[in-house]
This record gives structure tokens, sequence and C-alpha cells, in this order.
């Protein structure tokens, strides 16, 4: 068998971050220069991200806003709204300009439910966007609550494609107090759980997405929303290891739930994982043993991903991937597989 040559191999990135003049601004005014505990906000322009491409052959990159997402100010519905469109504005003008290089995932304005229906119908019908991405949690509601049923019965009528993003965990004080309307007026408390001297970027946001997903699992969103399709990032967090036990625990314990063999099939049917991060040398084979290769689609975590630790990642799922499947297979995973996903 003839070597593969990696380095001409086309990759599509599903999960990468751009971080809009505006943008910028709106974490400035927000007290969040160090969003999540990270050191910085990393640069990012159109030509640097093009440049990046170029040099490790991604022909598309597919934008999103990363954590802490649009909702900068908890409790804030008309600020969420106002950096929602702005930013999903920003990020349509710029693929409008780069149209060989560039799509993006509109940001929502949750948890309010009238703002987030008026902007899926506007970014997808006015702005063109290919999808969304959301964050596990919407200051302390996370994806599966039943107050975000209205929004993913409208993602699941417009047949979606929904790019799960992880953030910080939060837990909203006096729940039952908040509305998920615009112009609530209550303020109940919310609090950033990490109770580590660790950044919670490199902990926390893999258990916040697996508590998300699991969530949509267990709640029958993602059975009630059969035309959603769904990208898990960060090859699936800690979902693979503990899915078992959650199953078979809500079964046996509490009567309810459903089993294992329904949420594997629900995740091999619905659901596509990112490859960003390390899934190398040790989170890829937990996955593997739910979904096979043809559900995965790369992902490089730019800007947030420094372009010189990008490339590094890139070599080694390149030994990875070399090491457990055939060419054909790896230009599936790098860019076939985002491409039959999105019809590009």
């Amino acid at each position: 068998m003839s070597p593969i040559n990696f380095a001409t191999l086309e990759r599509v990135d599903v999960h990468t971050h751009a971080i809009t003049p505006k943008y910028r601004e709106f974490l400035i005014q927000t007290d969040h220069q160090n969003p999540d505990g990270w050191p910085e906000i990393p640069e990012w322009t159109p030509e640097q991200h093009i440049s990046m491409m170029k040099e490790t052959n991604i022909t598309t990159a597919i934008l999103s806003i990363s954590t802490p997402g649009t909702y900068l100010r908890p409790f804030d519905a008309p600020l969420t709204k106002e950096i929602s469109r702005t930013t999903n504005v920003e990020l349509s003008e710029i693929c409008a300009a780069h149209p060989g290089h560039f799509r993006f995932f509109a940001s929502l304005p949750l948890p309010s439910i009238p703002d987030s229906l008026a902007e899926i119908d506007y970014a997808l019908d006015t702005l063109g966007a290919v999808g969304f991405c959301v964050l596990s949690n919407a200051n302390g509601i996370y994806m599966g609550d039943k107050a975000l049923d209205p929004i993913f019965d409208k993602l699941n009528e417009r047949k979606a494609i929904l790019l799960m993003h992880p953030t910080s965990c939060k837990i909203i004080s006096h729940a039952h107090s908040y509305s998920t309307t615009s112009d609530a007026k209550s303020e109940p408390n919310l609090t950033v759980v990490n109770p580590l001297q660790i950044p919670s970027g490199l902990l926390e946001y893999m258990f916040d997405e697996t508590r998300a997903v699991a969530n949509l699992l267990v709640s029958g969103t993602v059975t009630r929303c059969p035309e959603i399709k769904f990208i898990m990032s960060h090859a699936g967090c800690l979902l693979p290891p503990v899915l078992e036990r959650v199953a078979v625990a809500l079964q046996n314990f509490f009567g309810g739930g459903m089993d294992s063999t329904e949420m594997k099939r629900l995740l091999r049917e619905r659901f596509h994982f990112d490859l960003a991060g390390l899934p190398w040398p040790d989170m890829i084979h937990a996955l593997l043993r739910i979904v096979g290769p043809d559900r995965l689609v790369y992902g490089s975590d730019y800007c947030w991903t420094p372009s010189p630790l990008a490339k590094t990642l890139i070599k080694k799922m390149d030994e990875g991937a070399g090491e457990m499947w055939t060419e054909d297979t790896i230009k599936e995973v790098y860019a076939g597989n985002a491409k039959k996903l999105f019809g590009l």
C-alpha cells in the first residue's frame, strides 16, 4: 500500500471561529477580555484565516461565534438580540466577500423565544446561514430544557443543522422566576461553576456539552425533532463512555428514559461529530464504538486554537487516522462527509 500524502488531502472545517470587529467590541464592553478564563481574545481577520486555510489545505471553513456566545450580559434580552443580529450580519458580509472560502453558522439570542424564532428565519432566508451554533447552555438554560421546545420545533420545521458548542457551566439559582420572553423583568442570580483551579475550557467544556447532549436525548427533543441534524463537537466530549451508565441507571432506578440501544441509534443516524481538539490518541476509540467514520467531520477550532497548534493537531490527527483507515475513508472524514451534510 502506497503511503498517504496528507498534505494534498482536502479538508472542510466545520468547527472554526471568527472574532468579528463588532463582536470584539461587545466582548470588551461586557468585560469578557478573558472569556471563560482564556488568556486573551485572539486576533482574527479573514485574511489571516484564509492564509491558515491555504497552509493546511482547508478549502471551506464554516465560521461561528464561540463561547461565551452572544448572551454576554445575563438576562439582558435586548442586548443579546443586538449582539446576535450584529454578529450574524458581520459573518454574512464576510462570507459574501470571500465566497470561495467561508460559510457560517448563525448565533441565536437565546434563551429569548420570540427573538430566537425571528432570528432563525432571518439568518436562513436573508443572511444565508448554513445552520446555527448553539452553546451547551444559554445563561443556565440547557439545550433540551422544555422552555426551549418552541426553538427546537422551529429548527425542526426549517430542517436546520445545529453545531453544539461547549461553554462554562452556569446555574440559575431561581430558575422558576426567569421568563424566556424578551420582556422578562425578573433578574435571578447566575453562577458560573468551575470548582477547580483549571480554566473551564480544559475540563468544564467537556462536561457541559455532555450534559447538554444527554439532556437533548433524555428529554425526547432529538426524537421529537427528526429533521434537525446535530453536530456534537470535540469527538463527542465525554458522552461515549458515560452513555451506557446514564441509560441503564434511568431505566433501572427511575423507571424511564430510553435504553442505550436507542440512544446509540440516534447518535448514529442524527449526529455528526467534529474532530476539533485532541481526539487522538484516546477519545476517538470510545466514539468509534458507537458511530462509524461516516459520521465524523474535521474541525480545527481556529482562531481560539492558534495556527501553530492547529497545524500540530493536524499532524497528530494524520498520524492517528493513517494507522486506522484507508485513504478513501480519510478523505471522507476530512472533507466528503461535510460536503454531503452541507451540500457543498
